[in-house]
């Protein structure tokens, strides 16, 4: 179980985030067409998971609007944001920002969450996905993770993207 805050304030996930040369854990998450997109989709790109709370947050919203800008750079790699947020208000944010370059997705059935042992088990965000970044490989391999300890904080984005 991972500790992290939320404006100081101490609470848990479910776990661990994958570990880095691992096979990362499979998924099914929903996009803003209510499509079903698994991991093995995506599979020969590199993969940047964009994970949070909730697009409605400023923090967040920073997170996608920065991943935006720099993935349209990156070659053969899919930036996606993954949220508990339903697909409608990835869409309306996407849209509204003009939104090209990442993939939004939504973990409406909560088992991302369980994979990827990111969800809030207690405190105010408690179901949630807590703010984290990993990067995953052409051949499926964990490469890079980042789970922020401050919810409030962005992720290392110059890290992150020099994994790659």
């Amino acid at each position: 179980m991972a500790n992290v805050t939320l404006k100081s304030n101490p609470f848990n996930t479910v776990g661990e985030l994958p570990k880095v040369g691992n096979q990362a854990p499979d998924f099914t998450l929903t996009n803003t067409e209510l499509a079903e997109i698994s991991l093995t989709d995506l599979a020969g790109s590199n993969l940047i998971l964009n994970i949070f709370p909730s697009i409605d947050t400023g923090t967040c919203a920073t997170s996608v609007r920065t991943f935006n800008q720099k993935a349209a750079s990156l070659e053969n790699t899919k930036v996606l944001c993954i949220s508990k947020d339903l697909p409608f208000a990835h869409a309306r944010f996407c849209g509204a920002e003009g939104i090209e370059n990442v993939i939004s997705l939504s973990d409406i059935s909560g088992e991302f969450g369980k994979n990827y042992q990111v969800a809030f088990t207690d405190g105010p965000l408690k179901g949630l996905l807590s703010r984290s970044i990993v990067i995953v490989n052409t051949k499926g391999e964990v490469i890079y993770t980042e789970q922020v300890s401050e919810t409030t904080n962005e992720p290392n984005y110059e890290s992150a993207l020099a994994a790659l």
